[in-house]
């Protein structure tokens, strides 16, 4: 191939490099096993998601355009179609029910952009279950560290899981293509120019959230099959001049693309998301929850909440303050409290019932938001949880969750997994009982098969 890289130590090639090379034995077990837990989280996301207008949306686009077979599996429409079109969109019902997985340090979601494009190749190229989980700790290692060195300036105009998503679902497939170095620097570099997708969309309650992981997951496949072609990419796209870092930020780290590459798996790092909503609700979810349950607290004794936060969340959540729609409400800090209080749990089926529920409006209205110092400067690497909960008779309590449930230091354990899959599965009918337990069989078998399996469309295997 002709090459015009003339920097081979550039962040964007040492990238590649390790996207190129990465070998299952160079992967931590731990690390292997954590990334069997992420994709059963997130088949449970799709399954659920697959049952949503915005998704039955891209799915009937999907019907207009695709072919009527191909290897891989659409687990909304339940064909068999082309990878491209399976990827786009498992990728957006992966996103929708607000469930999928986050990685603090680079708010970023990973698995909604690296396991949809990763499964549709893999069962494209009959790759094994060993090369398919490499493929998917490559697009994690480097999606986490592009979203890491876009910092918190890009994510306050920039959805990063569109963004650094492109990146990582580039990377993973190109890993499944088995492209070599150069192959991976001008994938890349394509990806890196069509990244996109922008926070306006939450003050309308549109659905381009949902577009970001389809379009992310897309055009980072159709960018490693180009450079498998011999497409060429810019070779500096994250730290050039006129790269993403110059166009999309104003606080770049290049360091933070290199970060103990190899050494430290970022993937590990990652969140379970416990709470079906916007993850910049959950520590303060968590710390109500706490008062709650030590005070034996009932909604109808809470006067008022004031939730102290990083400004992450204020920028993102303080839009929603009337929530027109079930996933706006998923983004709105009172919502979510809402049906913490009167519930005990901000599971799919809460918000469902919530949007136009009184006593979840009435509750709404007593949460508020504050800047908090502490919380802001740990963040994006500590989501701490600070709540002040005054009482109708007067109290004024403190609320503190250091770790949010889901993080690493208070993850999920399998069994906690296999019963959130469980619940997520079988939503709204999604998918019986009885499939939903083969996908938990299929992935806790996933490093010992020789040809990826199908997950969910057996009988067209």
């Amino acid at each position: 191939m002709t090459n015009n890289l003339n920097q081979r130590d550039n962040p964007s090639s040492v990238l590649a490099r390790f996207a190129s090379e990465l070998q299952y034995d160079d992967i931590p077990t731990d690390v292997v096993s954590r990334c069997e837990d992420l994709l059963l989280d997130t088949m449970g996301s799709i399954l659920a998601g697959s049952v949503t207008r915005p998704v039955q949306a891209m799915a009937t686009f999907a019907a207009q355009m695709a072919p009527t077979d191909g290897p891989s599996e659409d687990y909304v429409r339940r064909t068999k179609t082309s990878p491209y079109f399976a990827a786009m969109v498992n990728a957006a019902a992966a996103h929708v029910v607000e469930q999928d997985d986050v990685h603090n340090g680079s708010v970023f979601h990973p698995a909604a952009v690296v396991f949809p494009p990763a499964l549709a190749v893999a069962q494209a190229v009959g790759a094994s279950g060993r090369e398919f989980i490499t493929a998917c700790v490559a697009g994690y290692e480097v999606g986490i560290r592009v979203g890491e060195f876009l910092g918190r300036a890009h994510y306050k105009i920039f959805h990063t899981t569109g963004t650094a998503g492109t990146l990582a679902a580039a990377v993973t497939v190109g890993r499944l293509l088995k492209l070599d170095f150069e192959q991976m620097c001008h994938a890349i570099g394509s990806a890196g120019t069509t990244a996109a997708g922008l926070w306006e969309f939450l003050k309308d309650a549109a659905d381009s959230k949902q577009l970001h992981t389809a379009h992310a997951a897309a055009a980072g496949m159709q960018a490693a099959y180009l450079a498998r072609e011999g497409f060429t990419g810019a070779s500096h796209i994250l730290e050039g001049s006129q790269g993403m870092g110059a166009g999309m930020t104003e606080d770049a780290d290049p360091a933070k693309l290199v970060d103990r590459l190899g050494t430290r798996w970022a993937l590990a790092e990652t969140s379970f998301k416990f709470h079906a909503s916007c993850r910049h609700t959950h520590p303060a979810a968590d710390a109500l929850q706490a008062v709650m349950q030590a005070n034996n607290l009932k909604a109808d004794q809470i006067a008022s909440v004031v939730t102290h936060v990083h400004q992450g969340a204020i920028d993102v959540l303080g839009p929603v303050t009337d929530p027109q729609t079930v996933h706006q409400s998923k983004f709105s800090m009172g919502t979510v409290l809402a049906l913490i209080a009167l519930r005990n749990s901000a599971d799919l089926k809460g918000f469902d019932e919530a949007l136009n529920n009184d006593a979840v409006a009435a509750f709404r209205n007593k949460v508020t938001m504050e800047l908090d110092e502490e919380v802001d400067t740990a963040y994006p690497q500590r989501w701490i949880g600070k709540v002040t909960v005054t009482t109708t008779d007067g109290q004024t309590l403190s609320g503190r969750v250091d770790e949010p449930k889901g993080d690493p230091g208070n993850t999920l354990s399998r069994p906690e997994i296999e019963d959130k899959t469980r619940r997520l599965g079988t939503y709204q009918g999604a998918a019986s009982a009885q499939e939903v337990e083969d996908i938990i069989a299929h992935v806790w078998q996933l490093r010992n098969q020789e040809v990826l399996q199908a997950l969910l469309l057996k009988q067209a295997a």
